[in-house]
């Protein structure tokens, strides 16, 4: 009963996947939690509060106004009583309510209320869903500590195609899981991860870049911190929260990173280097905008960066345990395999950023794990799923 003595409010909201969140109910009560529903008005249009009130053997509050049974303000006494508020499914519209703080019907009143961890499983249209208010909702509430599961992608019941759907109960279950019983088996130990692109001036204007977009080493450094490690996240610039709970220290070029990893490496046990340097700069930065120059052609003169990966190597430490990525667009582990060799590295993670699903800027990633011993492909996964396999690899190596 791996959820005994646990209480967990669910919020229901007006959606068709509704349906879905009687599934949760049982499985949260199988894992031995009681569990107290909260429905909107338009949820009990999808499925009975009976149906809810029998899978969790608790009435189900639908009405602010609603004289108790027993004298309690009942939002403040549910708010109160949650070891875990979760709303599954979440509508765009009591996300917009959370972010913006208005309490107009029990659902809204009691999470504004609770102290309790918070877990949102939006439901919604694809446009809704990626709707520049949505977005704003989603990245406040996410800055808040707010979790969040889902949606997915596939087919939705108003016959759209896209991003929007509920995630499965099973998934919504397993974030559950891991919020209630976090897995604290990094606990004590320092690890810094290194995540995003770098920038490379070529005058005030105009910049050399790549596409990494981050999520991969923000995902490790999340996975991380929840694991209960001492999390330094050094990250180029991207378009994402620093997750809670880890420090982020901020850089721009090659150079800035290797700098600060050169004042950070030596107090760290674990370190995971997921960002993606550029490999050149611009041997003269213009001091001013570069112009056109009749119809000739540009030529642009470029010298390497330093390597931060391999200046990390020269100063690894007994015990240190050192990972790298490998993101490669051809002979992959091949590429992986000599910078395993040439960097001092314990593991490296290779993965073809022209594959399907494992590019870049996307939330999947199909990763191969290198080691001295062999290596191990993996199958698409969600980002956050590779960082907790990494992880658990990491931590073995680490022990040996």
């Amino acid at each position: 009963m791996a959820l005994e003595g646990k209480n967990v409010v669910l919020g229901v909201t007006g959606g068709i996947a509704a349906y879905k969140a009687c599934e949760l109910c049982s499985r949260l009560r199988k894992a031995g939690a009681q569990v107290y529903v909260i429905m909107t008005k338009n949820a009990c249009e999808f499925v009975a509060p009976l149906t809810f009130e029998t899978l969790s053997n608790h009435p189900v509050v639908t009405d602010t106004f609603k004289r108790p049974d027993t004298w309690e303000v009942e939002h403040i006494a549910l708010a109160k009583r949650a070891d875990l508020f979760v709303i599954a499914p979440a509508t765009a519209n009591i996300m917009a309510k959370m972010a913006h703080g208005i309490a107009d019907d029990m659902l809204s009143t009691t999470v504004l209320a609770t102290r309790a961890p918070v877990l949102i499983a939006p439901a919604m249209n694809t446009g809704m869903w990626e709707n520049i208010a949505t977005k704003a909702n989603v990245e406040t509430l996410k800055a808040r500590g707010v979790h969040f599961v889902g949606p997915d992608g596939g087919y939705l019941a108003c016959g759209d195609s896209g991003a929007g759907r509920m995630s499965e109960p099973v998934a919504i279950f397993e974030e559950i899981e891991k919020i209630l019983n976090p897995q604290n088996d990094l606990e004590g130990l320092n690890i810094l991860v290194t995540a995003g692109p770098t920038r490379e001036n070529l005058d005030p204007v105009r910049y050399i870049t790549n596409r990494s977009s981050g999520k991969m080493g923000y995902a490790i450094a999340e996975a991380a911190a929840e694991r209960g490690a001492q999390v330094t996240l050094v990250t180029g610039p991207v378009q994402l929260p620093v997750p809670k709970g880890v420090k982020g220290v901020s850089i721009l070029s090659t150079q800035d990173l290797y700098d600060r990893m050169m004042e950070l490496c030596d107090s760290q046990d674990i370190i995971i280097q997921a960002a993606a340097p550029a490999d050149f700069t611009p041997a003269v930065v213009a001091d001013q905008k570069i112009k056109k120059q009749g119809d000739g052609d540009l030529t642009l003169t470029l010298k390497q960066t330093p390597d931060v990966a391999a200046a990390v190597g020269r100063r690894k430490k007994p015990g240190q345990t050192l990972i790298g990525f490998a993101a490669e667009t051809h002979q992959v582990l091949e590429h992986a395999q000599g910078k395993l060799q040439k960097k001092s590295l314990d593991m490296i993670v290779a993965n073809d950023v022209t594959a399907a699903g494992a590019g870049f800027d996307v939330d999947t990633n199909i990763v191969t794990f290198v080691t001295h011993e062999g290596m191990e492909t993996m199958p698409c996964m969600k980002k956050l799923e590779v960082a907790d396999e990494l992880l658990t690899r990491a931590l073995d190596l680490h022990k040996r």
